[in-house]
């Protein structure tokens, strides 16, 4: 009998405890008002302790799911503002990509007249200096070193 009552005592300590880590915890959440210490000696006791750590465990897990449907709705409203964004940078490339393909043509023939004007360039340049270079390899050919 003596271990029972040892047993209970630590029993509703150890529930004590627990109820005041919570409520410590959570001090807007659970009421411990409705506890009665001059009546928790016996079963009667323990029953309410148990009943209030039940209830505060409840309270515990509707802040834990409330907290996740926030972070739910959070990274839902955070990927639906990653694909408005992400429209609207593919709308913006597309939007540049049709400007400058649009000119292709004109590109095409700005960047044919180039090229027309870099090849006459060189053969100007080789026509002015070709006497020149046939005259400098006859030299080295025509001459004789000893």
């Amino acid at each position: 009998m003596l271990n029972l009552l040892v047993c209970i005592r630590r029993r509703r300590t150890s529930i004590i405890n627990h109820i005041s880590y919570i409520y410590a915890s959570y001090p807007f959440f659970v009421d411990l008002r409705f506890l009665d210490m001059d009546s928790s000696r016996g079963q009667n006791g323990i029953q309410q302790l148990l009943a209030a750590e039940q209830e505060a465990q409840q309270i515990v897990n509707a802040a834990r799911n409330a907290k996740l449907a926030r972070l739910k709705q959070a990274k839902e409203e955070a990927e639906k503002e990653v694909a408005e964004f992400r429209a609207q940078m593919e709308a913006e490339y597309q939007r540049k990509l049709t400007e400058t393909s649009g000119d292709s043509g004109a590109n095409v023939k700005r960047l044919e007249k180039e090229t027309d004007a870099k090849i006459q360039h060189l053969k100007t340049e080789a026509e002015r200096i070709s006497g020149d270079v046939v005259g400098m390899l006859l030299k080295h050919v025509t001459t004789v070193r000893y």
